[in-house]
């Protein structure tokens, strides 16, 4: 299957998928006179970051950080309060860039439930052509297309054409989301917790597919997952989200071996260990995250933070360059770690 988008606009260098301070509120009402009378959630607040061509940027946090939310909004499942997103050098929504409708024949999206994702009164085969055919495909090429992609994620056309959803198992169903996301021939394909409602063994089969067919059709993933070892395992670069923001981003190896914001720290130290002589005895990190309607004062995490200074909680740090100048992170402590290397340098 020959990819339709695989036209590079910009050349290797420029980024695929650019998103600068996107934000994104839920709620708040008016009371009387129009005054405020609630806060909005701040699901997603100002965040930016980029994917490079046949790169896979994992996206890691704890429930409710606003990784979902910030999928959806790439996406314009959601539509952003305020930020841009770019593809390939050309604005999403823009009259100079590309429709929403252009941008989702080259970016779709594989979400957690596989069930809920299909339609049960479709067979397989035309749950697969449906994309093509809305876009503007026929019928017989989108029925090769359905028939030749199944057999890609390893599917027989011969079994499973015409079966329906509830006929399936749930890593056959997450295969034909998967082959019905390929369809569309994108060039990136946002994964929503796609693997975590499966079992272990199903799970590494789905992992061993992605990431075939990422070096097949030269694919480029946002992967999102709560599960840190998965993420380790299929991405290049990783992204840590808490409460709405970024606070570290960098090459996956960088970060896993040497976290630098303190929540990062504490996601990699809660990981369970086989080994009985490194037990955990106490929690890594205490207490739930705070209310995302009044979020607390200065760097978001410093009510949970074990060496949070006052700094902390009078100023927001911003994500910059950690010293080693592979990842950034958005601590005031690694901040003045690094002006102090730099002093002692130039010193």
């Amino acid at each position: 299957m020959a990819t339709a988008h695989s036209e590079d606009i910009g050349g290797p260098a420029q980024p695929l998928l650019s998103v600068t301070n996107l934000r994104k509120y839920f709620g708040g009402t008016k009371g009387l006179f129009d005054r405020t009378a609630a806060d909005p959630v701040r699901a997603v607040d100002g965040i930016s970051f980029q994917i490079a061509k046949g790169d896979t940027l994992g996206v890691v946090g704890e429930s409710g950080c606003g990784k979902s939310t910030m999928a959806r909004l790439v996406i314009r499942l959601i539509e952003p309060d305020e930020g841009d997103v770019v593809l390939d050098g050309q604005k999403i929504g823009s009259s100079s860039g590309i429709s929403v409708r252009e941008m989702r024949s080259q970016v779709q999206m594989v979400f957690q439930d596989s069930y809920a994702s299909l339609n049960p009164r479709l067979p397989i085969e035309d749950s697969v052509a449906f994309g093509p055919i809305a876009d503007g495909v026929s019928k017989s090429v989108a029925d090769e297309r359905a028939i030749e992609i199944l057999d890609k994620v390893g599917l027989d056309p011969k079994i499973f054409l015409r079966r329906y959803p509830h006929e399936l198992s749930g890593g056959q169903r997450q295969r034909v989301n998967i082959a019905r996301a390929l369809a569309l021939e994108p060039r990136l394909l946002i994964l929503d917790e796609a693997v975590s409602a499966l079992d272990k063994s199903v799970e590494a089969q789905v992992l061993n597919l992605l990431s075939d067919l990422k070096t097949q059709y030269g694919l480029t993933y946002l992967f999102i997952s709560h599960d840190l070892n998965v993420v380790r395992y299929i991405s290049d670069h990783v992204m840590v989200m808490y409460l709405g923001q970024i606070v570290e981003i960098g090459p996956v190896t960088t970060v896993y071996e040497d976290p630098k914001h303190p929540y990062t720290q504490a996601l990699l130290q809660s990981q369970p260990t086989m080994d009985p002589h490194n037990r955990t005895t106490e929690a890594p990190i205490s207490g739930d995250p705070p209310n995302p309607i009044r979020p607390p004062s200065g760097c978001r995490f410093h009510t949970r933070c074990p060496i949070a200074q006052p700094i902390c909680s009078q100023v927001q740090p911003l994500l910059t360059k950690t010293a080693d100048g592979q990842r950034q992170a958005a601590c005031h402590l690694t901040a003045s770690a690094q002006t102090d290397s730099n002093t002692n340098t130039t010193a």
